[in-house]
């Protein structure tokens, strides 16, 4: 793998730096002009360097179906209904194409590495949708890190099995909707303990604050021993829990080794509808989780489908609702989507820091609000040191005379 020296690197504490990237590792930096030339140079004058953000919570197989369900806009319930009726019909080619897709998106935005859900479909075919992604996992490696969970309602052991069996990384689930949550949890973990993978769960995806997903989970992974990585998605219950009641739950699942997953896009978009007077926000506790101790990431979840007509694939967009909406600051916003991230899929922490893996985005803005407020277009995204993306953007501004467009009168 050559080595690389990057030059000229605005970091996060508005300081310059020079660095070295060699064996996917960021080796040295130091003050611009300080490292010797190297065999390839990359001159980041303009450009504001992070580490590489991480997907922890994605439904690809879903991605990009908004406008092909019928969706009308509405709460979880009916999204869920709009998106049974259509997943009848949808193929193993369909979700592959449309995965790829957005994945591209994703990491000409930054990220290079994603987690996502699979459902089990309907038909006689009800694995479909992960295949296709397992299949995408062994595409793109060495690009981006795939990982594949299987989502469903109290399917048979025979599906999860199977599941299992064709590869996939965590076993998921969603106990709020199952009809005994916590004998729901107690499978899940029992099988990921027999086949060797990881727990992530929808967790208390509501706004009561009497839910119980999370307390049951952080119990039951104590209970049982359980030494895989476990993780708890959206927890929206939790912010409309009493903070006293909230601050002892986030304990018991720091204590329990639980990473946690808030999804600011959707559960916005979804939650609260049935208050039409001082509507609550569709969000986890994400302070008293962080004050807790508690491994906090943060994830876009669903990108145009029934359960969310927008999103941007875009990593920073979800850390700018964490500052809006969550009134985290910047600085704990982006590690909510970077090394928050790396963390809960179990990646060691990358940046632009001597040690750590070189996964690095280059944004050009002059600091971390502007990189956040403005969704700057022009990125370049390295994966273990290596260029792998790269987005430039030209825009032109046109002379108007009497009415008439004349000559170009500047360029960006």
């Amino acid at each position: 793998m050559t080595a690389m020296t990057v030059r000229g690197a605005l970091l996060p504490d508005r300081s310059r730096r020079d660095l070295r990237l060699d064996s996917g590792r960021v080796t040295a930096v130091a003050p611009p002009g300080e490292l010797p030339a190297g065999r390839s140079e990359l001159d980041l004058s303009g450009y504001l360097l992070l580490p590489a953000p991480a997907e922890p919570h994605a439904h690809l197989d879903k991605a990009g179906t908004w406008d092909l369900a019928d969706a009308p806009p509405c709460d979880l319930p009916s999204a869920v209904s709009a998106w049974r009726r259509y997943a009848e019909y949808v193929t193993e080619d369909d979700v592959r194409t449309r995965a790829r897709r957005t994945l591209d998106d994703m990491l000409a935005n930054g990220v290079t590495a994603v987690r996502t859900h699979a459902d089990v479909l309907p038909g006689a075919d009800p694995l479909r949708g992960l295949r296709a992604l397992v299949g995408l996992r062994e595409e793109l490696r060495g690009r981006l890190d795939l990982q594949v969970a299987v989502l469903h309602t109290d399917a048979p052991d025979e599906v999860l099995c199977q599941a299992a069996e064709l590869g996939v990384d965590l076993l998921g689930g969603c106990p709020h909707l199952s009809v005994d949550p916590a004998a729901a949890i107690d499978r899940v973990l029992r099988l990921a303990e027999r086949y060797g993978v990881g727990v992530d769960l929808h967790a208390d995806e509501n706004l009561s604050p009497s839910a119980t997903d999370l307390r049951l989970l952080a119990d039951a992974v104590r209970r049982r021993g359980f030494a895989g990585p476990v993780t708890a998605g959206h927890c929206v219950s939790l912010g409309a829990t009493d903070p006293q009641d909230a601050m002892r739950i986030a304990k018991e699942t720091a204590q329990a080794g639980i990473g946690v997953v808030t999804l600011p896009i959707t559960n916005l978009y979804l939650q609260g509808r049935d208050h039409p007077t001082r509507t609550p926000r569709g969000l986890t506790a994400v302070r008293t989780l962080l004050d807790a101790g508690v491994t906090l990431a943060a994830g876009g979840d669903n990108i145009r489908d029934p359960f969310n007509p927008v999103g941007r694939a875009d990593p920073l967009e979800t850390a700018g609702l964490l500052v809006t909406a969550g009134h985290l600051t910047l600085e704990e916003a982006v590690h909510a989507v970077t090394n928050g991230s790396r963390a809960v899929l179990g990646m060691p922490a990358a940046g632009p820091q001597e040690g750590a893996v070189a996964d690095l985005l280059a944004v050009r803005a002059g600091s971390l609000s502007e990189a956040l407020g403005a969704a700057c277009p022009d990125r370049i995204v390295f994966k273990a040191g290596r260029i792998i993306s790269r987005t430039t953007v030209v825009r032109e501004f046109f002379e108007v005379d009497d009415g008439h467009v004349g000559d170009i009168a500047a360029k960006q």
